[in-house]
């Protein structure tokens, strides 16, 4: 799993739908996704840290998570679906840091208690391979052309296979 950090919320030129922007730790792949109104405003607060009179949304869930007794521990991004992304949130029991329940959610509601929370956002490799974009094509272009040189060095010989020490019978 790769650990992604919210950089944003952004429009869609062609449509105006609100994206999620997440970045890995060297950004160098970004993973939007395409979400709605009501969880881009909540996300937006959540990272300007505003404080509201009355709880929002994700406000009060995290309010009844806390109340109840547990923590975000963190939240996945484990699949994709016909272009939709799956997510899941993982509580901790406060009392029993053994004692986790998985929950289903969307990536914005997910991303949206993560935040509030300050817990850590995971992608997993099938969704990071498949869902991100480069921002840095340079230096992606550098790292492959160093990789089509190293397989060009390498020959077969430079492998050897394990001795058999077995005594043969």
């Amino acid at each position: 799993m790769s650990e992604m950090y919210v950089s944003g919320i952004t429009l869609d030129p062609r449509n105006k739908q609100p994206i999620l922007v997440l970045n890995d730790a060297d950004r160098r792949r970004a993973l939007p996704i395409w979400i709605g109104y009501a969880e881009a405003t909540s996300i937006g607060m959540a990272l300007a840290e505003e404080q509201v009179e009355r709880p929002m949304t994700h406000d009060l869930l995290m309010n009844v998570i806390e109340s109840l007794g547990f923590d975000v521990e963190k939240v996945d991004i484990n699949d994709s679906i016909d272009g939709a992304f799956l997510a899941s949130i993982t509580l901790t029991f406060k009392q029993s840091r053994e004692f986790r329940q998985v929950i289903d959610a969307r990536p914005s509601d997910a991303v949206a208690l993560a935040l509030r929370a300050h817990a850590p956002i995971y992608v997993s490799p099938e969704v990071f391979a498949e869902g991100t974009i480069s921002l840095d094509e340079e230096a992606d272009a550098k790292e492959k052309e160093d990789f089509v040189n190293f397989l060009d060095q390498i020959n077969a010989s430079d492998f050897s296979l394990p001795q058999d020490t077995s005594d043969a019978a």
